[in-house]
């Protein structure tokens, strides 16, 4: 079965790169383009995509309202959004994540890590470069103290899920959590799913960001 995307983009440069980009593989199926955050909306809506590609920075209403709008949605919450950008610090980095962006990648990424968000996205987990990795640490680093608050059902996390979360902060996939805790990748996926609904977490790009809130990650 196809992962269906999206692309929603201004410039009709890029949206023409995914496109082909997109086309060029098997297993994905383009179903829609948007130029601006309300066309990305309703493509949404109208599509129900497995993945949208948006750039954060769009006219008429940008990304990161279009995702808050994606994201509010209950009929879209099947829909990963992997956010798109010119810069590798750009401000809403962390905005993006605590919206329910499944991804975060720079528009100059290798080809394969662009299909790979995709495939990853699609799958329930996430792709974060490290540059958007660093950026979410800063952010911390930089906030007043009331962003570190710790996530109201954490206390129902056993310590093991606890320490999975902690991982997933850290930046590690599941593999690297099986690596670590010496269990194996089915275990571990266990573990992160179980947390991920005790928390109610969208994605595994809100598990780095309730992890960072939460004090669990320097």
């Amino acid at each position: 079965m196809s992962i269906t995307v999206a692309i929603a983009d201004d410039q009709p440069l890029v949206r023409m790169g995914l496109r082909v980009l997109v086309e060029s593989e098997d297993d994905l199926e383009l179903v829609g383009e948007a130029e601006d955050g309300r066309q990305a909306v309703e493509l949404a809506r109208r599509t129900r995509p497995s993945v949208i590609l948006m750039d954060i920075r769009m006219p008429v209403l940008d990304g990161l309202q279009a995702l808050r709008q994606i994201s509010a949605d209950e009929e879209l919450r099947a829909v990963s959004v992997v956010m798109l950008t010119t810069f590798e610090l750009d401000e809403y980095v962390f905005d993006a994540l605590r919206a329910g962006a499944a991804g975060f990648l720079i528009k100059d990424s290798e080809p394969a890590d662009m299909l790979r968000a995709i495939r990853l996205a699609s799958a329930g987990e996430s792709l974060l470069s490290p540059s958007v990795t660093r950026r979410v640490i800063e952010s911390f680093t930089n906030r007043a103290g009331p962003l570190r608050r710790a996530h109201p059902r954490l206390g129902d996390l056993t310590d093991r899920e606890r320490e999975v979360l902690s991982l997933i902060g850290a930046g590690l996939s599941n593999d690297e959590i099986a690596a670590r805790l010496v269990v194996s990748p089915a275990t571990a996926r266990t573990h992160v799913s179980r947390a991920m609904i005790k928390l109610s977490a969208r994605d595994r790009a809100q598990m780095v960001v309730i992890a960072y809130q939460s004090g669990l990650v320097d």
